[in-house]
């Protein structure tokens, strides 16, 4: 049975599962704090936040909160959860970018999860590599406007070419009168 302090911790560590859209896994030994921090802010810039907390209080809030826990002890050893609230690429973006700058080698992306799948760290580092959400969605939209348009383009058809005709019937009839 967990102490007053740790179900507390347990608590806010189920909310934030909660309200994430997706949990990120990366092994953080060997960061220095300067470093740590400076990762800490790009998250949190990105619309995330990056708790490092026990495993063991992790697997237990993710169980609490219905969801699946990490596969493979990827839970093991001193983890760091990216917990990403907005746009899920950006944060993926930003833990990939991070890890692979020169010098900070030791942020190692191990996995994660979203909804009720686990990720592999090829699947994060293929969320990193998703445009934006708007984006995205800018596309979704053309797409979904392509058919329209070529809709309105057929209907039209017919009668920009009676209003073509009577234009050339009327510039006939000008150089006729003139």
């Amino acid at each position: 049975m967990p102490t007053e302090a740790k179900r507390k911790e347990i608590d806010a560590l189920i909310e934030k599962v909660r309200v994430s859209e997706a949990i990120y896994i990366a092994e953080y030994r060997g960061l220095t704090v300067s470093k740590a921090t400076a990762v800490r802010r790009l998250i949190h810039n990105a619309g995330g936040e990056m708790k490092v907390t026990k495993n063991t209080l992790m697997r237990i809030a993710l169980r609490e909160a219905g969801l699946q826990t990490a596969k493979d002890g990827i839970d093991t050893g001193p983890n760091a959860y990216v917990f990403s609230f907005g746009d899920i690429s950006a944060t993926a973006k930003v833990l990939r970018d991070f890890s692979r700058e020169k010098g900070n080698e030791a942020l190692v992306i191990k996995g994660g999860i979203m909804g009720n799948h686990f990720l592999t760290k090829d699947q994060v580092i293929a969320l990193a590599d998703l445009p934006p959400r708007e984006v995205l969605l800018a596309a979704l939209l053309g797409t979904l406007n392509g058919p329209i348009r070529a809709f309105v383009t057929v209907l039209s058809g017919p009668t920009r070419g009676l209003v073509t005709a009577l234009s050339e019937i009327i510039d006939k009839k000008k150089e006729e009168a003139a």
